[in-house]
Order: structure tokens, then sequence, then C-alpha cells
């Protein structure tokens, strides 16, 4: 496989009514940060099948995001047998300031990378696998191509298992999106994170056009699409609702909503913890707005319980009771 290098950027269409609305805030950094409540407690991890995931994880030198963005839910997850996949390295060409995974100039890809992905997803005889990666905005192809021959490479070794992909914004190139989408994800998934004000200061290079463009994209081309919002970093509950309404816009088939914790002394501190009632309100509100799936509440994140997140597009399908 080689990255392909005369791959021309397709311009990203400006599907945003948020015109202007992500120029650079000011910074939180000198707020004091509120003292964590009770209803933020994650499962200490062991048992039986969290060692049996962690086994698999080390043998095969696989990244996961559970490890590498410190999930509060790694515990829970791995104990329940799965794990969310993260290609293409360990190392983000971004400098995102909520998130924990290493940045800095990634070394050369692991050309054997999706085949031991595949290999682990049909030892843990998963039905439902979630992959992401770490921008690579250093390759031609954004690593699109490892992307794609990833998603094939499941298929192959696992083909009941349902596939789902959080990918970056390729910079809004819609030409790497269709890259990806012809692997034929079942959910192509792409995050805002946050509202349009906060945008630049949260997500640095990410912001609301090319975010939107890679979501509108994948649902002209007729699939399930699916982004996620974090909560508690300054915004405001109309900021939320108008965010919200203009997902629903985009035709999104599934929301999350979580509560934003500081990884790190370094990262953007949380400006508020949210409780859980704003979080029902938010998931009621969604709904009423059109989303089909919303899954809102403190604990949330993208890929968590993500084949519950997505039962109700797959109607028949044997997954655990939908989360709605």
């Amino acid at each position: 496989m080689t990255a392909e290098t005369n791959m021309q950027p397709t311009p990203a269409p400006q599907t945003s009514p948020f015109s202007g609305s992500s120029q650079a805030v000011a910074l939180l950094d000198k707020r004091p940060a509120p003292g964590k409540p009770t209803w933020l407690k994650a499962k200490i991890p062991g048992g039986e099948a969290y060692a049996k995931v962690r086994a698999i994880v080390e043998e095969h030198g696989l990244n996961t995001v559970c490890q590498s963005a410190s999930c509060p839910n790694l515990g829970e997850c791995w104990a329940k047998g799965t794990a969310t996949f993260i290609i293409l390295g360990n190392v983000c060409t971004r400098g995102c300031r909520f998130c924990d995974v290493p940045k800095g100039k990634p070394g050369a890809y692991d050309r054997k990378e999706p085949a031991r992905v595949a290999d682990s997803v049909k030892l843990m005889n998963l039905k439902y696998a979630v992959i992401t990666s770490v921008a690579r905005d250093d390759l031609p192809d954004q690593g699109a191509g490892v992307w794609a021959e990833t998603i094939h490479a499941v298929r192959a070794g696992s083909p009941h298992c349902r596939v789902e992909v959080l990918i970056p914004d390729m910079q809004g190139n819609l030409g790497l999106v269709d890259r990806i989408l012809a692997a034929k994800p079942d959910i192509l998934n792409h995050n805002f994170e946050t509202i349009p004000r906060l945008q630049k200061n949260v997500r640095g290079r990410g912001n609301i056009a090319d975010s939107s463009a890679v979501l509108a994209h994948a649902k002209a081309a007729g699939f399930a699409t699916k982004t996620s919002l974090m909560l508690g970093l300054g915004e405001t509950e109309a900021e939320v609702q108008e965010m919200i309404r203009y997902i629903a816009s985009l035709k999104v088939d599934i929301l999350t909503m979580g509560q934003y914790l500081q990884p790190t002394r370094e990262h953007l501190p949380v400006h508020r913890y949210v409780p859980p009632a704003e979080f029902e309100s938010l998931r009621i509100f969604s709904r009423e707005n059109g989303i089909r799936i919303c899954v809102s509440g403190p604990m949330v994140r993208s890929s968590y319980h993500a084949d519950q997140q997505s039962a109700p597009l797959f109607p028949g399908t044997p997954f655990p009771k939908p989360l709605l």
C-alpha cells in the first residue's frame, strides 16, 4: 500500500450558518477548577474479561483510544470485552486542547496494523467494532488508505461484525472521505466536540465548516452518521440548543453528549460540571428537534456502548437493549 501523492483536495462546502463564530475566545485557564461531583464515578478496572482484552491489546501491540485518551470508562468497557481501536499510530498532528492523545510529529505508520486490528476483532469475537485514528496531516492521503484497508481487513476476518468509524475531518477533503466510505463502514462518526464560539480554543485547526462537510457528505452518500459534543467547557444552554438544531439540520442519526473532564493540568480546565438532569433535558430537546438517537449523560463518550447506541438503526440485529 502506498500513499497517493496526486490526490487533489475536494473543496468543502460552506454548510455552516455559524459564519465567523469560531474565532478565538478568551482562554479559561485561570478559572479555578470546580470540585468533582459525586455522580462522576468510574468503575475500577478488573475481572476476567478485562484481563483478556488487555492481553489481546498488549500482545498485538495495539493502540486504543481507551488508553490514549484516558477514557474514564476503560474499566467498564474492557470488563465487557469491548475496546475502541485507534489506528495510524499513537501520535497526533493536531493540538486539540481537550485531548490526551500525544501530539507531535508521527513516525512512519505500521503497514501491518490493519491486519493486527482485524485479528484482534476476531479474537475478541466482536459483533460491533469501533475504530478511530489520530489525525495524520503529515501524510499525502491523511491516512485514508490505511482507513480503507483496516475496514476491509475487519470485514474479511469478521464478516458479521458491524464497523463504526470515528474519523478526523481530513481537512475537508471529501475525496479522501470517499476513499473511507468506499470500504463501506456501517456508521460514519465525526465529532463537532463543542459549540461554534469555542471551536478555535478547544479544537485548534478543527472547525465547523470542515466537520459539517464530512457529515453532510456521508449522509448524502447514504451512510448513517453520528457526532458528539462535550459539555462543561463554557458553553451556554442557548448555544448548545442552537448547535443541536444545526446538527439536526444535517440529518445526523446519532448524537452523544458527555461531560468534559480535564486529562491533565496542561489541558483546558473544566468550566463547570453539568448535572445529570441537564443532560437528560438536552437529550429530550434533541429528540424533539428531530435527532433520531441521542445518548446524553455525564459519563457518556462517543464510543461508549456504541453497539447499544446504534441498535435502533439495525432492526433485527441481536444487540443489547438500545440506549435512547
